[in-house]
């Protein structure tokens, strides 16, 4: 009997009948980074439904752990089912309206990318432009608030295309004094260097689950305080996505009390694997974490020196301690090198992006990796493909 009405025209694929084989390597790019033990095993837990009263003991549990890690008791805490990418959409879809005045620091591409979104939503966007690698000072930002009175500003905590730290001490009350909220990107940031959510000011918090969480890329973590949540919920229009909408998220969330709403179904293994991330930051500590990263780079940054590498960032006290950005050598092509450090290390190093492309070799220590044995691991690879790799003569 004919199951269907139609011959199947499309064969069961060839590459599909192999295993599935995935090649070991030191991930020490911008992110995504290798995944701890601890995180690896809580993805090949059994499924539940996402509807139980076991995950919301483990949502219940991540909410807290992201209040560590952020350091704030805002309850509306949260994982966006989405990456870094989808936290920052959902600040934007939410916080503003159209017509909305949005001022960005745009030093790098997220800055670039936030700007973007913002024009979609149909915000007058006005963007305080800066050359890759340099930051903010209090009083560049206050000239943009007091000129442009916006509702929200936008900075990039840890520029992961430019290796920048934007310094964040100040910006929360200077933000207030003009009555602006202040959203923070923490992506390549939290966890390998101080941010304190409460302390500091900052109104809207968002971050990744792949860079020194070491969790699977794909979701990610954000906070609201009530300052950001009333102008989200006295909105007078409905926010463009339906996804990413805080008002339903944070019913998912138990946020508002204890009944919970279905809105999308979440995707639970990766949840357990935040989950237990969360759980080995909070074990070891943030400041140890903290000061973990700041000697590892410490260290990289020596080895890189003995190679006579430049640092792209000049200023030593904005150089982001989670990734580093070295200025591609003289003469060489950066493609060459990064395929010479993964061919004969089995190390991930990467290229620029956005405004630093072709400009810099992005190197993480993230997390699990930051350790100083990873920074000679990856300075010993650098120095045989200076050796090894073609060098144009001028």
């Amino acid at each position: 009997r004919n199951m269907g009405s139609h011959q199947l025209l499309v064969p069961p694929p060839e590459a599909l009948s192999k295993p599935l084989s995935i090649p070991k390597r030191l991930l020490l790019g911008p992110g995504p980074s290798n995944l701890a033990p601890r995180v690896l095993a809580a993805g090949s837990l059994r499924m539940i439904g996402h509807m139980q009263k076991e995950m919301f003991q483990i949502m219940d549990e991540i909410k807290q752990g992201i209040q560590y890690v952020f350091q704030t008791r805002n309850p509306l805490t949260l994982v966006v089912s989405g990456s870094g990418h989808c936290a920052m959409e959902t600040a934007l879809f939410n916080l503003l309206e159209p017509g909305d005045s949005f001022l960005v620091g745009t030093n790098g591409i997220w800055g670039i990318r936030a700007a973007e979104i913002a024009e979609r939503i149909g915000a007058r966007v006005h963007q305080m432009i800066k050359k890759p690698g340099e930051h903010y000072t209090l009083q560049e930002v206050e000239e943009g608030l007091a000129q442009h009175k916006p509702v929200l500003l936008f900075l990039t905590h840890g520029e992961s295309s430019t290796g920048v730290l934007q310094p964040l001490d100040g910006f929360g009350e200077l933000c207030h004094r003009y009555q602006c909220l202040l959203l923070v990107d923490s992506v390549a940031s939290l966890g390998g260097v101080p941010i304190y959510m409460d302390q500091q000011g900052i109104d809207i918090l968002y971050s990744g689950s792949q860079k020194v969480l070491n969790a699977p890329p794909g979701i990610s973590l954000i906070s609201f305080n009530d300052k950001a949540k009333s102008k989200v919920y006295s909105r007078k229009t409905k926010p463009v996505s339906f996804y990413t909408d805080i008002t339903y998220l944070s019913k998912l969330w138990g946020c508002e009390g204890k009944t919970r709403v279905i809105h999308h179904t979440l995707p639970v293994i990766s949840l357990y694997c935040l989950r237990e991330s969360l759980a080995l930051i909070s074990e070891q500590g943030l400041e140890n974490s903290w000061r973990r990263h700041r000697e590892a780079t410490a260290h990289l940054h020596k080895c890189l020196r003995e190679l006579g590498l430049k640092f792209f960032v000049k200023d030593p006290e904005i150089r982001l301690p989670t990734i580093t950005t070295v200025t591609v050598p003289a003469g060489y092509n950066w493609r060459d090198i990064v395929s010479y450090v993964l061919d004969h290390f089995n190390i991930e190093i990467s290229g620029g992006l956005g405004p630093s492309e072709d400009k810099v070799l992005r190197i993480g220590l993230l997390g699990y990796n930051a350790t100083t044995e990873n920074a000679d691991r990856v300075a010993e690879a650098l120095r045989e493909a200076l050796q090894h790799c073609p060098k144009n003569k001028l």
